[in-house]
C-alpha cells in the first residue's frame, strides 16, 4: 500500500502549533516527510525557548501520523526554528534508554556515549583530512553506486580514502564492495573498519544482518552514526566519502550541522521529478554553509548494448541544466548500462573490475572534476581568512 503524503499533512492539520494557534502544518513547521515502506519520518520546526515543553505536540503529532492508513511507525523530532537559518542550534532529541541501548548491535553497546556538539561547532575527526558526502534528494537515483565508484577512483589517484555508508536504513556497502563478516572492536573499543580494494569501510550493513530491518528512532540513530564516524579506527585518510541517507530530513540536516564536511555533490537523475528534490538537498548544504562540488547525472541515458544507441530513458541533460541554472560544476554524466549494474551486484564496481573501460574513466574523471573543486575551494576559505 502507498502511503499518500497528503493524507499524513490532513492527519497533521489537527495537531495546534507552539503557541496553540492554528495547525503545524500550515505554520509551515513540518518538514519534508519521507516514507519508507509503512514507516516514515519527519521534525517539526518549535521555538527554542519551547522545547522543553513540547513533547506532548511531539506525540500528538506522532499519534496524528500514525491514523493515516498505510502508516505502521511514524519517526518524528523536534528541531528548533533556527536549525536551519543558523546551524548552531541542534535537534532537540533525549538520550537512548536503557532499553534503546540494549537494542543496539553487541558491537556498539555498552560504549560511552560521544560527546554531545558545541552548539555551532563541527569537530574534526582526528586523522581524516577532508569528508565530502555524497547525496540526493531522494531515494533511487543510484547515489550509493556513485558514492563508491568516487571513492575507488579516488584510491586508484593515490589518495587514502574511506567510506562512511550513513544510510542506516539501508545501507548498500557491503553489496556493493562485496563484504561479510560483522564489525569487530579494538582493544581501546573502538570499531574497526572492514577494507576493500584498498578503501576502508564502515556500515551498519556490517553490523547488523542484511535481512533485519533497522526500525529505530532519531536518537538510537544519530547515537550510531556518530559512532560510525568519531568511534572508527580510521587511521590517516586523505578524505572520507559520506554515502548520505536519501532525502533531507533531520538525520541528514544534523550530519550536515556536526560533521565538518568540506563539500558535497549532488547526485540527480536527468526527470524533473527527481531534480526538484536534488535541489532541497542543495539549498539544505548551501544553508548550512557546506560548498557544493558539483552534480552528476545518474542514469543519464540508456546505452544500448548490442548497437551503440542512446536513449533518453529518463530525459537527458536535466542535471547539466540545473547546474548552470543554479552556478555550480556539472561534473557529469553516468549512462545507464549492463557493466554498472552486474559489477555493483558482483560486488566489483566498475572502477575496480574494468578500471581502462569507459565507464570507469566517466567515474575517474567525475572524481578528478570533484577534487579539482574541493581545492579550489580551500583556496579560497584561505584567502577569505
Amino acid at each position: 500500500m502507498t502511503i499518500a503524503i497528503a493524507q499524513i499533512l490532513d492527519q497533521l492539520k489537527r495537531v495546534k502549533g507552539p503557541e496553540l494557534t492554528g495547525n503545524i502544518v500550515d505554520l509551515g513547521l513540518v518538514s519534508e516527510i519521507v516514507a519508507q515502506g509503512d514507516q516514515i519520518s519527519f521534525s517539526i520546526s518549535v521555538p527554542p525557548q519551547l522545547v522543553g515543553q513540547l513533547e506532548p505536540l511531539r506525540a500528538a503529532a506522532e499519534r496524528a501520523a500514525l491514523a493515516t492508513p498505510g502508516v505502521a511507525r511514524a519517526q518524528v523530532t523536534l528541531t528548533t526554528d533556527q536549525a536551519v537559518a543558523d546551524p548552531a542550534p541542534q535537534p532537540v532529541r533525549s538520550a537512548p534508554t536503557a532499553s534503546q541501548a540494549d537494542a543496539l548491535p553487541p558491537p556498539m553497546q555498552k560504549r560511552t556515549a560521544p560527546a554531545a556538539p558545541v552548539p555551532g561547532a563541527k569537530a574534526p575527526v582526528p586523522g581524516i583530512d577532508a569528508i565530502i558526502a555524497v547525496a540526493s534528494g531522494k531515494g533511487g537515483v543510484g547515489k550509493s553506486t556513485t558514492s563508491v565508484n568516487i571513492a575507488l577512483a579516488l584510491q586508484a589517484s593515490g589518495l587514502r580514502v574511506g567510506i562512511l555508508d550513513a544510510d542506516i536504513y539501508g545501507p548498500s556497502m557491503p553489496r556493493l564492495l562485496g563484504l561479510s563478516g560483522r564489525t569487530q572492536s579494538g582493544d581501546d573499543r573502538m570499531l574497526i573498519p572492514h577494507e576493500a580494494y584498498g578503501l576502508k569501510v564502515m556500515s551498519m550493513g556490517s553490523i547488523v544482518d542484511e535481512e533485519t530491518a533497522t526500525a529505530w528512532r532519531g536518537p538510537m540513530v544519530m547515537q550510531a552514526l556518530t559512532q560510525m564516524l568519531r568511534q572508527v579506527a580510521w587511521g590517516e585518510l586523505d578524505v572520507l566519502i559520506v554515502d548520505m541517507p536519501p532525502g533531507t530530513g533531520d538525520a541528514q540536516l544534523t550530519l550536515s550541522q556536526n560533521v565538518p564536511l568540506a563539500g558535497a555533490v549532488i547526485v540527480s537523475t536527468p526527470q524533473d521529478l527527481a531534480l526538484i528534490d536534488a535541489r532541497k538537498g542543495l539549498k539544505m548544504f548551501r544553508k548550512v554553509d557546506v560548498p557544493i562540488l558539483g552534480i552528476v547525472e545518474n542514469m543519464s541515458y540508456f546505452l544500448c548494448p548490442d548497437c551503440g544507441g542512446q536513449q533518453a530513458v529518463f530525459g537527458h541533460g536535466g542535471a547539466r541544466s540545473e547546474a548552470e541554472r543554479i552556478g555550480v560544476l556539472f561534473l557529469g554524466e553516468v549512462p545507464l548500462v549492463m557493466a554498472i549494474r552486474e559489477t555493483s551486484d558482483g560486488g566489483k564496481p566498475i572502477v575496480v573490475a574494468d578500471p581502462d573501460g569507459e565507464q570507469a574513466r566517466i567515474y575517474q574523471n567525475i572524481a578528478q572534476g570533484m577534487w579539482t573543486r574541493l581545492s579550489e575551494e580551500r583556496m579560497l576559505a584561505g584567502g577569505r581568512g
